[in-house]
């Protein structure tokens, strides 16, 4: 598949708004044989769709992955290769080669506004889509073996753009970094929970973790929503194991 046929099929509302402007530059670089004035024309005349495509998340999640990659003011090789592997691991070598082009055209523009990148996501696509970027860039962080606090606080404004409340963004942190209280973290409870109270979160956090919360975006994206409701798992049997119940 040609790199123009498949972001041609791959995308439907993100052609349009400032994550339209951010793809016509970059496209004007990587499409075959497409000027820069062409790509602007595809994503003004599309229609978006009621549901976020496959593409659209992906390019949601090329977008914010650059913006948190350079919060601290560098970039490291293996923030770029943890990128790539994901990719490759979710699409496949083809579809992920096609995808890290593009990344690497929009990693190159300068002055993106994360305020309107996320406020254009947030309007167009679900929350469980949603909370799986914010599972995606906590990894991204944590690919060069430590997470800078500017990294921590781009991606804490990003939640908040998105309208990742404050438990969902905890939760989703708790699963990257190691901490007495991780287990209450993931469930969105504290220590002072009963053993009741426990139950009634697992149960809560496991629907909203599910995988099918995501099946919309395709079985590659589930396998990242797969990810956290192992970890709710996880946390739920540590909290059993240690209060015996």
């Amino acid at each position: 598949m040609s790199f123009s046929k498949w972001i041609g099929a791959a995308l439907g509302w993100s052609f349009g708004g400032p994550i339209g402007a951010i793809l016509g530059l970059a496209l004007g670089s990587v499409i075959d044989g497409m000027s820069k004035g062409t790509a602007n024309t595809v994503y003004r005349e599309q229609s978006p769709p009621l549901q976020t495509q496959p593409g659209d998340f992906e390019v949601s999640l090329l977008i914010l992955a650059s913006i948190v990659i350079k919060a601290d003011g560098k970039q490291d090789h293996r923030e770029l290769d943890y990128v790539r592997q994901q990719f490759v691991g979710m699409y496949g070598k083809e579809r992920a080669n096609h995808a890290f082009r593009l990344f690497k055209e929009i990693n190159k523009q300068k002055n993106i506004s994360t305020t309107q990148v996320c406020l254009q996501i947030r309007q167009m696509m679900q929350h469980a889509s949603r909370l799986q970027l914010i599972h995606f860039l906590f990894g991204i962080a944590k690919a060069d073996g430590q997470v800078t606090q500017d990294e921590i606080n781009q991606i804490h404004t990003i939640a908040g753009y998105l309208g990742i409340n404050a438990k969902d963004y905890e939760s989703i942190k708790a699963m990257f970094y190691e901490s007495t209280d991780n287990a209450y973290k993931i469930l969105e409870i504290d220590k002072s929970a009963t053993n009741d109270d426990i139950k009634k979160a697992y149960r809560t956090m496991a629907k909203k973790y599910h995988p099918d919360k995501v099946i919309h975006l395709g079985k590659e994206h589930q396998q990242g929503a797969e990810e956290k409701f192992r970890q709710v798992q996880a946390a739920y049997e540590k909290l059993q194991k240690e209060r015996g119940f």
